[in-house]
C-alpha cells in the first residue's frame, strides 16, 4: 500500500498528473488510512502503469477509460481506430510543413517570376520598402483579377526600367508619399507622369479593364487599392488624370 507520492515516484508520474486521473474517472479514488493518507493497493497501480503507458503512446485521455474496459476484440479495434486518426493527423503536418518550406520562397509563393524579377529590380534602383511592399500588394490583386495578362504586363514594366528617366520618375513617385497632399511638386510630377503615358481610361466597349502600357506607370500609385491610402499618392492619380484629359 502506497502513498501518492511514492506512487507518483514509482511510475515516473507526477502527484498531479495521478490526481488529474481521479478528476477525470478514469482512476477511482482509493480510501484513507487512519493517518488520513489515501493507499494504493495493486490494483490501482496497475491501473496506473496501464493509464500511463496508453498515455504515453499518445492515446488521448478521453479514449483512455475506453480502452480500460475494453475486451481483447474492441481494444484491437480502437487501437486501429486510434491509429488512423494518427496518420490522418500526420499527413496533414507533413501538407503544414510543405506549406511552411515554401514560404522560404518569400514573393514567388505568391507572384509569378516575371513580377518577382521586377520588384527586384524595384530593390535595386533603391525604391523605399514601403513602396515596394505596395506595388507587391498591387500585382497580388491583379494576379487574382487578370492572371493571364500580368506577365506580360510585368516585363513590359520590367522594360521601362531599362531607361533612366523612368527610374529617376520611379523614385521621384516614391519620394512624393511623405509630401503633403497639396505640395505644389505634385503638379509638375503629374507632367512627368503623363509625359510617359500617364493613365489611359479603360476601353467603354471592351468586355473588361485594359491595364494597357502607358498606365504601368500608375501601379506604385493604386496604394488606395490595397487599403493603404497615401494622400499624396491620391492627389497625383487626380493631377495625371485631370491635366491628361481636362475636358
Amino acid at each position: 500500500m502506497l502513498t501518492i507520492g511514492q506512487v507518483a515516484t514509482h511510475l515516473g508520474v507526477t502527484v498531479r498528473a495521478i490526481r488529474h486521473y481521479h478528476q477525470r474517472g478514469l482512476l477511482p479514488e482509493p480510501e484513507r488510512d487512519f493517518s488520513g493518507y489515501r493507499r494504493y493497493g495493486p490494483d490501482a497501480v496497475v491501473a496506473l502503469v496501464r493509464i500511463k503507458t496508453l498515455s504515453d503512446a499518445g492515446v488521448p485521455l478521453a479514449r483512455i477509460e475506453e480502452l480500460m474496459g475494453a475486451t481483447p476484440q474492441q481494444f484491437a479495434a480502437s487501437v486501429k481506430e486510434i491509429d488512423d486518426e494518427l496518420r490522418t493527423r500526420m499527413r496533414d503536418l507533413r501538407r503544414r510543413r510543405g506549406r511552411i518550406a515554401e514560404l522560404s520562397a518569400g514573393d514567388a509563393l505568391f507572384l509569378p517570376p516575371d513580377v518577382v524579377l521586377l520588384l527586384d529590380r524595384l530593390r535595386e534602383i533603391g525604391l523605399s520598402p514601403e513602396t515596394v511592399r505596395t506595388e507587391r500588394d498591387t500585382w497580388i490583386l491583379l494576379v487574382a483579377r487578370y492572371p493571364e495578362q500580368v506577365p506580360r504586363w510585368a516585363r513590359q514594366k520590367h522594360a521601362l526600367f531599362e531607361d533612366p528617366a523612368f527610374q529617376r520618375l520611379y523614385l521621384t513617385c516614391d519620394r512624393a508619399a511623405a509630401w503633403d497632399r497639396d505640395d505644389p511638386r505634385l503638379e509638375a510630377l503629374a507632367d512627368d507622369v503623363n509625359a510617359f503615358g500617364g493613365l489611359t481610361p479603360p476601353d467603354p466597349d471592351g468586355p473588361e479593364p485594359v491595364l494597357a502600357l502607358d498606365a504601368l506607370v500608375a501601379v506604385t500609385l493604386m496604394a488606395s487599392r490595397t487599403g493603404k491610402p497615401v494622400p499624396a499618392w491620391e492627389r497625383l492619380i487626380d493631377l495625371c488624370r485631370l491635366r491628361a484629359h481636362p475636358a
